[in-house]
């Protein structure tokens, strides 16, 4: 790992800047700006009460959506630094990738493209680019959070096997390595952390994933036979999972760009291909362990049972707004007449916390 950043990576110097331009800040580069700002804006925050897989406040130990992505960005620092690219913009872009996520996770994002079928849909990636771009509104001058273009592309194609945005604005074929990163972060982090999840919530049963070649050799990795304590075997296995995971993709994603002779972050943006990957191996097992969370836990019946209320408090509340649009704060019913009642609407009940609609149907 070296302090010099390689020349695929996005700098000051190659970066296509922001849309509204700005004084460059005294000591602090534009990609730790975006970080900030993403920290530091609301849609941030909410993700708190926003469901990963299980709903907020079940039990305070399950991740949510700001601790998934907390954990994102984590993988992601790790993975730039050791390609030596730009460790910020990475932080950036995990960070603030979900930050277009429905309440209600997954199933309320299907309900809300229902919803909105005759009106654009809803993906919640692209609902990401509206928030950055437009809901957000934190400066006099202009909308948005006024992001560096290469963090507003990293979110536009933000990919994984739950994540396939529909056509966007932006000219590329691909993002930046950086953006790859967060993609595969994304993946590691998730099913590393979902299965930590599903095993404390004991909807998978610990014996259930032994089958598992990734559990099984990161038990043996982690010695976890030994380990009496059951949380701390469980904790221990996710970790040397996310380690094998990590290492893999490094030490892939190293040898593909020096096969491929990539020397510019233009080259890699006009290029399909990805360039931040798992090898062979590690791709195969991924999924084993993707296939099993999908049978025993996504699909667990307690959780899909959920489904049917999920669609009920989602249509309840778009259809109320709808006949009744002062429920929603003057900031929102202004932007009825830009952008139509009922995407004004979705951008309002995509934004609630899972506890905020909730609460909202009982007062209304």
């Amino acid at each position: 790992m070296s302090d010099k950043l390689a020349t695929y990576a996005v700098c000051p110097q190659n970066s296509r800047s922001r849309r509204f331009h700005e004084k460059p800040h005294p000591y602090r580069s534009p990609f730790e700006r975006d970080r900030d700002r993403i920290i530091h804006c609301s849609a941030f925050r909410r993700l708190e009460g926003k469901t990963q897989v299980f709903m907020p406040g079940v039990n305070d130990q399950y991740r949510t959506r700001l601790t998934h992505s907390i954990e994102v960005a984590q993988i992601g620092r790790t993975i730039a630094a050791n390609l030596n690219l730009n460790v910020t913009l990475t932080e950036a872009i995990c960070l603030g990738h979900d930050l277009g996520h429905s309440p209600f996770g997954h199933t309320g994002e299907r309900i809300l493209n229902t919803v909105m079928a005759d009106n654009g849909g809803f993906e919640h990636n692209l609902q990401t680019l509206r928030i950055v771009d437009y809901i957000e509104h934190p400066y006099p001058d202009f909308p948005g959070l006024n992001l560096v273009y290469e963090t507003r592309l990293g979110f536009a194609r933000h990919h994984s096997p739950y994540d396939s945005p529909p056509h966007d604005a932006f000219d590329e074929l691909n993002c930046t390595l950086e953006g790859q990163i967060a993609d595969i972060a994304d993946r590691i982090a998730y099913n590393c952390h979902d299965l930590e999840d599903g095993t404390q919530s004991r909807l998978i049963d610990e014996e259930q994933t032994l089958a598992i070649e990734l559990v099984a050799s990161a038990r043996d990795a982690a010695n976890a036979d030994a380990i009496d304590d059951y949380v701390i075997r469980r904790t221990r296995t996710s970790k040397a999972i996310l380690d094998f995971l990590v290492s893999d993709c490094i030490e892939s994603s190293k040898n593909k760009i020096a096969s491929a002779h990539i020397n510019s972050p233009q080259q890699v943006c006009n290029t399909p291909d990805k360039f931040v990957v798992l090898g062979a191996d590690a791709q195969r097992k991924l999924e084993q362990l993707e296939q099993f969370l999908m049978q025993n836990l996504y699909q667990n019946p307690l959780l899909l049972s959920a489904g049917a209320d999920i669609g009920r408090w989602i249509n309840s509340a778009f259809e109320k707004l709808c006949k009744n649009p002062a429920l929603m704060p003057a900031y929102f019913r202004r932007m009825i007449d830009n952008n139509g009642l009922q995407r004004t609407v979705c951008d309002y009940v995509a934004g609630m916390t899972d506890r905020f609609c909730l609460s909202l149907l009982d007062e209304i």
